[in-house]
Parts: structure tokens; C-alpha cells; sequence
């Protein structure tokens, strides 16, 4: 799986935070972690944790796994992303860096499907600067629904929100999609940090790329990328995800992606 970043170096070239903050947040409370895979669009929980805290969720869902092959095949690992049109999916800079050359995307169900372009933020080297933000396009529409991204406003610390992915949970497994439910704990710098603090959720290798969710007008929206974690294990520490309302990265998502909606 490929490995989360750490953050340290990005602290250090990540600058803004994008605006104004927002009336206060629509969903301040936590929630159960069987409940998280709703805010998929109605995907279903199946029995036992995941993500760390979390839970399995079986139905279709727009985050979608990606597993990542050099030139000649060869394994570079698996991240998640997220679907925010029929054909592109958002994901993490550190996903595409480096000697990928092949992204194979994968629903859930039937064949991998190869994607037919990638892109990310111009300049950006693993785990040394540039903001953390990819984008993958399909040749054909992808049978999900896409996402918007929240750019109306900054999260808040205190929120609750819900991260997705198919990264690997506490008993070590991997290649199933989870979520589970969390809550920010500060917006600076570009990133969305959240704690891991039981019973709240946490991300782990192969959750890479994969969305932080916060509620907007009654709908679960992106707000983040799941980028870094402060230490190399996934039990302890910080969790960093690349905020999609930072100026240089929202105009990057508008540029390669001119028909996202925005909330």
C-alpha cells in the first residue's frame, strides 16, 4: 500500500487558509460509526470496524480504489479518490507522483478499469512541497455519483466530519472501502487536522487521496484530501488532509476540472 505522507516538509510551502469561515457548522456532534457510510449517498455498513473506529460499507459508492503501476507494471502501491465528475476523480498529489505511470481504478466490483490521464499540482514532489491535489480522468462515465467539493467556507474545529477510504483498518486489513466518523480539530496552513482520539476514526496506508467529508445544506461535500499523518503508525497522532478551499488548490481543481460543483 502506498504510504500516507508525513507532513512535516509540506507545513513548511502550505500558506493561506482560504477565506472567511462559515455560519456555524450543520453538523456539530459526532456520529455512530456505523451511521459514516451514509454520508456515501445511502451505501450500506456491513459488520465490523474499519478505517480505525470505523465501519465496512457494501454499496456503490464514489470512492473508488486506485491501484497505482510503474511503466512496466510493476506495483507502486494503492490510494483511494473520489469521483467529482462522471470521468475525473479527485485524489492526493502523492498518489501520482514519482514513477506512476498507471492508475487501474477500481469500483468495488468487476475488472480494474484503466484510467486515461492523470494530473497533479504542478511542482509537487513527495513528501517535500506543493500542495497535496491530483486529478484522474476516465474515458468513460463511472456508474456513480459524484461529489461536490466545499469551497463556501472553512471547517471548523469542534465539526464533525466523515472519512473515506480503502486504506488498511486496526486488524491490518486493506481493499475494502470504510468510513468512519471524526471531528476537526483545526483549519490553518492549508490543512484540515483532525486528532485520533477512540472512539473517533483515523486514517492508515491506502487511505491516501481518499475525501474528508463535512456536512453543507443538508449534504456530506469534500473538504479535504486525505494527505499525512504525523507519525508512522496510524494509531496515534495527527491527520492531515489537503484543504480543497485553499486559493492555489481550488483553482487547480477549477482548471482541470471545469464542471466540479462547488457547495
Amino acid at each position: 500500500m502506498r504510504l500516507l505522507m508525513l507532513a512535516a516538509s509540506m507545513m513548511l510551502v502550505a500558506c493561506g487558509g482560504g477565506g472567511t469561515s462559515s455560519p456555524t457548522p450543520t453538523a456539530p456532534a459526532p456520529i455512530p460509526a456505523l451511521d459514516a457510510c451514509n454520508a456515501l449517498g445511502g451505501a450500506s455498513p456491513s459488520a465490523g470496524t474499519a478505517i480505525l473506529n470505523g465501519a465496512d460499507c457494501t454499496s456503490p459508492s464514489p470512492v473508488v480504489l486506485m491501484n497505482l503501476r510503474a511503466s512496466d507494471g510493476s506495483n507502486m502501491g494503492a490510494c483511494s479518490g473520489t469521483l467529482v465528475t462522471p470521468r475525473q476523480i479527485l485524489t492526493a498529489a502523492h498518489c501520482l507522483d514519482e514513477n506512476v505511470a498507471i492508475v487501474r481504478v477500481w469500483l468495488g466490483s468487476g475488472p480494474q478499469i484503466d484510467a486515461t490521464s492523470f494530473v497533479f499540482y504542478p511542482n509537487f514532489r513527495f513528501n517535500q512541497s506543493g500542495f497535496d491535489v491530483g486529478v484522474v480522468t476516465m474515458g468513460d462515465d463511472l456508474p456513480r455519483t459524484p461529489v461536490p467539493i466545499l469551497t463556501s467556507r472553512d471547517g471548523q474545529g469542534g465539526e464533525t466530519a466523515i472519512i473515506v477510504g480503502w486504506g488498511r483498518d486496526q486488524n491490518n486489513a486493506s481493499h475494502a472501502l470504510r468510513a468512519g466518523s471524526t471531528r476537526v480539530d483545526s483549519v490553518a496552513d492549508g490543512f484540515l487536522r483532525t486528532l485520533y482520539a477512540p472512539p473517533s476514526g483515523s486514517v492508515c496506508q491506502g487511505d491516501s487521496g481518499g475525501p474528508i467529508l463535512l456536512q453543507q445544506g443538508g449534504s456530506w461535500v469534500i473538504a479535504g484530501i486525505t494527505s499525512a499523518t504525523s507519525d508512522n503508525v496510524c494509531n496515534t497522532g495527527t491527520n492531515f488532509f489537503q484543504s480543497v478551499r485553499h486559493p492555489a488548490v481550488r483553482d487547480f481543481i477549477l482548471e482541470q476540472v471545469p464542471g466540479i460543483a462547488e457547495r
